[in-house]
């Protein structure tokens, strides 16, 4: 895998929008945020960090041998790639106890997977319009042929 430009803009966009998908979640829609005991901006900012690093394994995951293997199109192995880590982050945080709610129900926790997986689908559509949008030469083979 490269660290090229492509990546670092596929990859800080990608967190962005996870981010703002998780503060319009947690933060307009369900108004989770207001049961937070400690400093909402220390919060905000390490959420920030911590969608930065999903949005990392997001992209390894995208561009892991196994899913380019059997997923060509640049999108479509987006939305597998978010589903996967989307999925796997859901069942993390339900098996180590971490919710903004002590009343959970069946519901709650259909509803929490869903969004887990739908925020990480967002990042991997745009990791994968990354791969189709933004045009980088291989600079291997630039500098081979030179």
């Amino acid at each position: 895998m490269l660290y090229s430009f492509r990546f670092y803009v596929s990859w800080i966009v990608a967190a962005v929008l996870m981010y703002v998908a998780f503060y319009f979640w947690h933060g307009v829609f369900l108004n989770d945020l207001n049961r937070i005991t400690f400093s909402k901006a220390l919060f905000l900012c390490l959420a920030a960090l911590v969608y930065l690093v999903i949005s990392f394994i997001l992209y390894r995951t995208y561009e892991s041998k196994l899913l380019e293997k059997y997923f060509s199109h640049p999108v479509f192995r987006g939305v597998v790639s978010g589903f996967m880590v989307g999925f796997v982050l859901f069942a993390l945080v339900t098996v180590l106890g971490i919710s903004f709610t002590k009343n959970i129900n069946f519901t709650y926790i259909l509803a929490d997977c869903a969004w887990q997986i739908a925020e990480q689908v967002i990042g991997g559509v745009i990791i994968g319009l990354g791969k189709l949008i933004i045009f980088e030469p291989i600079p291997e083979l630039i500098h081979k042929n030179q």
